[in-house]
């Protein structure tokens, strides 16, 4: 009987044919200055960030700034997706913003050749992707530093590619509970968005939140892309531990795995590739180590360059 019941449960998962999915996903994490920069350490990638791709089965190659734009081109048809983290560098001008730029373009022309090439921006990456996508700086200054929020899930939701996978009930534990970490002074109001016509056009709002004083959105996906930003730090809840204010209930971790398996999934419906696999094994992370840093930051590990 036990044999039968778990003969079922392989029959109910999802099937997905192999040859439409990619199951060595590799995805770029765009690397940020240091704000007072030591030798060696000009450059730096929070560990969460490659924990959290981790932590859904794929693998994470470093997106260094100030390379050339040809670096960037073999770059980006070598990985299957990039993510823009958190942090505190220029969304107008900067390596993490140049760097963006050109890999936000490049995910245009491929999405467009029908090349699914998604990108992900969290906090400071969902700024900057406001800013790529409308050409302006269009944020307002909130009072969202270092608090936890409950998402205030718009009628968008319903045609959602983010969350179409998560069960009922975190959904619902999302809805009520502070499971969202928000460490940000800059917010895309509400009112912007509903009267800026690239930005309404271009992401699908899926949920809000408000500082008391402004209502700001907090989730996005692109309609016709598979561009995501959240303002908020789904990371943070299952890999970082240095301030009160990050969640770390089990719907909170939950939260945490959800996300980084949405935007793995994603990654795998390419199938970019390095031109070799000693091409591979040197752009990897694992060349790097990361130190800790939690003595003195937010982060409990950093990657430095």
């Amino acid at each position: 009987m036990i044999l039968f019941l778990f003969c079922i449960s392989l029959f109910s998962l999802p099937c997905y044919s192999s040859a439409k999915r990619n199951d060595r996903p590799i995805i770029g994490i765009l690397a940020q200055e240091v704000y007072l920069p030591k030798p060696n350490q000009t450059a730096y990638i929070a560990a969460s960030y490659v924990k959290f791709l981790e932590s859904a089965g794929a693998r994470v190659v470093p997106v260094m700034i100030n390379q050339t734009s040809e670096d960037y081109i073999k770059l980006f048809n070598s990985i299957n997706g990039i993510l823009y983290p958190g942090g505190s560098a220029s969304i107008i001008s900067s390596g993490y913003q140049r760097a963006a730029k050109i890999f936000y373009e490049l995910a245009i022309e491929a999405n467009k050749r029908r090349d699914y090439f998604p990108v992900w921006g969290t906090c400071l990456g969902f700024e900057q992707l406001t800013y790529l996508t409308c050409g302006e700086m269009v944020l307002s200054h909130t009072d969202t530093k270092n608090v936890s929020l409950p998402l205030n899930f718009t009628d968008e939701i319903k045609d959602s590619r983010m969350f179409k996978g998560f069960p009922a009930e975190l959904m619902k534990d999302l809805a009520s509970e502070p499971l969202t970490e928000n460490s940000h002074q800059w917010s895309l109001a509400l009112s912007t968005y509903n009267t800026n016509e690239e930005l309404k056009m271009f992401y699908r709002a899926l949920s809000t939140n408000t500082d008391g004083r402004i209502e700001f959105v907090s989730t996005v996906e692109a309609y016709d892309y598979p561009f995501y930003g959240t303002q908020w730090h789904p990371e943070k809840n299952a890999f970082e531990w240095t301030r009160p204010y990050f969640p770390h209930s089990p719907s909170a971790v939950k939260t945490t795995f959800y996300m980084a398996d949405f935007f793995v999934s994603e990654a795998r419906k390419n199938f970019h590739r390095f031109e070799s696999e000693e091409g591979e094994s040197k752009a990897l992370i694992y060349n790097y180590s990361p130190v800790y840093t939690g003595h003195e930051s937010g982060f409990e590990q950093t990657y430095f360059f």
